[in-house]
């Protein structure tokens, strides 16, 4: 029998994870306490979340945020997914690799300097449109704007995974530039694209600070209004929220888990099946 030994990474590992999630149990706990503060625990009750349910704004900003996650990585992912492709299939090595640079680029850039560029860009283009004001339209193209990047990161690794045989024996049985595409390429970068859309859909859901750069005062979203509350003081209805919040992202990784599973398991077969064709051409 293979005798165990002491191993410093699983310390370090296990440490990681108490930092990490003995804040967020400290939060949930507390949402349950009868008393109105977080420093001790006077009871067990419901209250809170009573509470959370009957405030009928907050649960509208919750409505608000989840809709402009949902629409802001439905279109991140599609923009970005071909420009993933843009990027793979251009010819120019100096050029491909311009192209990802300047999608780096914006990976790195502090959100502060995001948000303030385009807070002058939409100012800029309100002195031009009189109709165009900050609110769900401006908030909605920032997230997709700092979106794209995070997909195409989480595609191309994909694409270079890809055989071009596949295409190539796809070609060969007379498939045209859209069946390739429908049939072949996006079936195969399908766990990368589905990778892609969580991403790009919890970045939106918790942004901040390109958000309070850009955000009008018709339209809010949960990270700026639980800055808001929390200034005012603490409230455990925050608490109720976020536990419901970080429930909804548990539910949210294993559906992750399960859909690219399936999806991984279907492109390898997908992958099979073509290269035997390519051998047999």
């Amino acid at each position: 029998m293979k005798k165990r030994t002491f191993s410093w990474a699983n310390v370090y590992l296990v440490f990681i994870f108490v930092l990490l999630y003995v804040p967020i149990f400290y939060l949930i706990f507390y949402s349950f306490n009868a008393g109105g503060n977080m420093s001790t625990f006077t009871g067990f009750t419901w209250e809170h979340y009573q509470n959370l349910f009957s405030d009928s704004r907050l649960i509208s900003i919750v409505v608000q945020t989840f809709i402009l996650a949902f629409l802001s990585a439905l279109l991140a992912t599609m923009i970005g997914t071909f420009g993933a492709m843009a990027i793979y299939y251009t010819k120019k090595r100096g050029s491909r690799n311009a192209l990802l640079g300047l999608n780096n680029i914006l990976m790195v850039s502090p959100d502060v300097i995001i948000g303030a560029s385009f807070l002058i860009l939409f100012t800029l283009l309100g002195g031009y449109l009189k109709s165009f004001q900050l609110g769900f339209v401006s908030v909605l193209l920032s997230h997709i704007a700092f979106s794209i990047p995070i997909v195409v990161l989480m595609v191309l690794p994909k694409l270079k995974e890809m055989n071009d045989s596949m295409i190539d024996a796809a070609r060969d049985l007379g498939a045209n530039n859209f069946q390739v595409l429908a049939n072949i390429i996006l079936p195969f970068l399908t766990p990368g694209i589905i990778a892609g859309y969580f991403m790009a859909f919890t970045y939106s859901l918790d942004d901040f600070a390109v958000t309070f750069f850009v955000t009008g005062n018709g339209f809010t979203t949960l990270s700026v209004e639980i800055y808001s509350r929390a200034r005012q003081g603490i409230s455990l209805e925050i608490n109720a929220l976020s536990t419901l919040v970080f429930i909804f992202s548990l539910l949210l990784v294993g559906g992750y888990y399960f859909i690219s599973r399936d999806t991984s398991k279907k492109a390898r077969k997908r992958k099979r099946e073509f290269e035997e064709v390519a051998v047999l051409k």
